[in-house]
């Protein structure tokens, strides 16, 4: 844990400095193309765009602390204070902070519904294809691995729109419902379950996009580990000993075959926070992803530059996490240094 603060600092410094070097005005964007001149000076003073940029980036990594201490009404005792200030952002002309909340539930829900989707599917399929090696079940399950790491998740989603929203009728194509959402505030539902059945339908197609590509990879690495353990000596005194097939596969070869499996989940949390950004575009959703892309194109510094630090905080949260699982997933594991 104390590892990821540099990480999240140099993520914050890299991002700085590369906002600043994008080609263009912000203030023009603002403005327009002929501002005045008065009307441009006080914009930048208002954002602190005038002042020199090493001056910015002390002042933005002092407002992105979680915590600070300041004075209170004792002096010279101090209270801390907690709190992150991302700045206001110049196209929404309102904090940063408040249109992070806005949209990173959205996003949120789509990536843990697809990686949700992803090992509901790859666990079976790839004990499945390890159990019946070099079988027409195995062959089919490797081809569709394949396909679904070489296709982009942008491509599934327009395939998908095409054959079960347009053609077909039955999905909606574009929004997501949060399955939280006040029944009143949602088409055609008049109750919780009401709502949850939307949801779910607008959630269906997105989810099946992003998460097909996470699919895939796991399916190939649940396949590898599993027949390594299922080569390894125990497994044969095992079978030798007359054990079930299945007993093999539930408590002698599951588990210690899921470390892969745990790490290329916490890799794969980079491919779906870029996919997100993607699928968010296709299917109309108002996630981060549109946020951040939205950031972009009106050169919005501070907004670019605090989506980016939440991705980053979302991935290393996510990588602290995967390193903590392995100690539940194999005891051999420690990270108290007594073993």
């Amino acid at each position: 844990m104390l590892q990821a603060i540099p990480v999240i600092v140099g993520i914050v410094t890299i991002t700085f400095f590369l906002t600043d070097a994008i080609p263009g005005d912000p203030v023009q964007i603002m403005l327009g193309p002929s501002p005045s001149a008065e009307q441009a000076a006080a914009i930048r003073a208002k954002y602190g765009l005038d002042q020199p940029l090493w001056i910015r980036y002390i002042n933005y990594l002092g407002d992105v602390s979680p915590v600070w201490i300041a004075p209170a009404a004792s002096f010279p005792f101090f209270t801390p204070e907690f709190g992150v200030d991302l700045g206001r952002s110049l196209y929404y002309q309102v904090p940063v902070t408040q249109k992070i909340a806005e949209r990173l539930p959205v996003t949120l829900l789509l990536m843990v519904s697809s990686f949700a989707f992803a090992l509901v599917i790859a666990i079976p399929l790839g004990i499945i294809s390890a159990q019946r090696r070099n079988e027409p079940t195995d062959h089919v399950s490797r081809v569709v691995a394949l396909i679904g790491v070489s296709t982009p998740s942008f491509w599934i989603g327009l395939m998908l729109i095409m054959i079960f929203a347009f053609h077909l009728d039955v999905l909606p194509a574009t929004s997501l419902v949060l399955p939280w959402a006040d029944p009143a505030s949602v088409d055609a539902a008049t109750s919780r379950i009401d709502v949850l059945v939307v949801a779910g339908e607008h959630l269906l197609l997105p989810m099946v996009s992003l998460g097909t590509l996470q699919m895939a990879a796991i399916t190939r690495i649940e396949r590898s580990a599993m027949l390594e353990q299922l080569s390894e000596e125990y497994v044969q005194l095992a079978r030798a000993y007359g054990v079930r097939e299945r007993t093999i596969l539930s408590k002698h070869a599951f588990r210690p075959a899921q470390l892969p499996v745990i790490t290329i989940v916490g890799l794969q949390l980079t491919t779906a926070i870029g996919g997100a950004v993607l699928t968010e575009t296709v299917f109309s959703i108002n996630g981060m992803g549109r946020l951040i892309i939205t950031a972009i194109n009106n050169q919005d510094y501070p907004l670019v530059m605090g989506t980016t630090l939440v991705f980053g905080v979302v991935f290393v949260v996510g990588v602290i996490l995967t390193d903590i699982s392995y100690a539940y997933i194999d005891p051999r594991v420690s990270y108290g240094g007594d073993r």
